[in-house]
């Protein structure tokens, strides 16, 4: 996981009218909270900010009035329509601390010829140190036969991270195809 460095303000005005100024303006309103210390609220620059939050976990480094904050993306907002970034909240993080976010589950390779791969799980929950999150967990299926499964036990995770799931959570499941040509014979034998 990159380290990706934003500047940001310190955000005065508040309520729905101040945040609709805020994204004219093209900034987005973010909160950093966490640690017990109180939540700070401000503004980020819009573009930068939507490139940086594009990988799943994104560790940010805001710098505010000359002070940096180390912050996970806990929250993005969007609007449901237009889909553009209302409101994001972070969490603030220390080096070395361990956190438990959620990463995509990648599929690589290919199974044998005519099985039908289900995707249970999406994402698997893992305790990791916040600067060393990974950005996904890949699962090879290459040559993967029909009955055959992957639990999240059978995950192969980097060193120094730890599954959060259940070991006996499905993630892979491999199927033989269902054949409807056979169906349709039999209804047609049954009238």
């Amino acid at each position: 996981m990159s380290d990706l460095n934003l500047t940001g303000e310190v955000r005065t005005e508040f309520g729905k009218g101040a945040a609709r100024r805020i994204r004219r303006a093209d900034q987005i309103p973010a909160v950093i909270y966490g640690h017990g210390a109180a939540p700070l609220h401000l503004v980020l620059p819009e573009r930068l900010t939507v490139r940086a939050i594009r990988a799943s976990n994104a560790l940010l480094t805001i710098t505010v009035d000359g002070e940096k904050h180390l912050a996970l993306v806990k929250d993005v907002q969007r609007d449901p329509v237009l889909q553009i970034v209302e409101h994001i909240d972070l969490l603030t993080v220390k080096k070395g601390e361990k956190v438990i976010v959620d990463v995509p589950v990648h599929l690589v390779g290919e199974p044998a010829p005519s099985v039908v791969v289900n995707q249970e799980e999406m994402t698997v929950s893992l305790s990791a140190d916040a600067t060393n999150v990974p950005s996904r967990i890949e699962v090879d299926i290459a040559g993967r036969t029909p009955g055959q499964h992957i639990l999240a036990s059978g995950l192969v995770l980097p060193a120094g991270v730890e599954l959060v799931n259940e070991a006996d959570l499905l993630i892979v499941h491999f199927a033989e195809p269902v054949v409807i040509a056979e169906v349709e014979t039999e209804e047609a034998a049954a009238e």
